[in-house]
């Protein structure tokens, strides 16, 4: 089942995707395996309780783009770079 999760175009493919840049990929479908067991130990837990999918758009979305920011410009400043932040052309 997790095999075929992470092929599709879901929070859980999205998941795999991600877990994959920074583990193996047997270790990563283990983890999607987990995830995908803890969804369904919800759904029968509690009969009330729809599967709603978060979208693979799900952790780009929650990203704050001022604390990323702040962030990313600490880690420039701590190798010794100063860093003039100018905003992009949306055109």
């Amino acid at each position: 089942m997790a095999t075929g999760a992470a092929k599709t175009d879901t929070f859980l493919g999205e998941r795999y995707r991600r877990l994959i840049k920074r583990m193996p990929k047997a270790k990563a479908l283990v983890a999607l395996q987990r995830s995908i067991l803890i969804i369904i130990f919800h759904l029968l837990a509690d009969p009330t309780v729809e599967f709603t999918d978060l979208r693979p758009d799900y952790y780009t979305q929650r990203l704050d783009l001022a604390q990323r920011t702040n962030h990313l410009t600490r880690q420039l400043h701590a190798l010794g770079y100063n860093v003039k932040l100018t905003p992009a052309n949306t055109a």
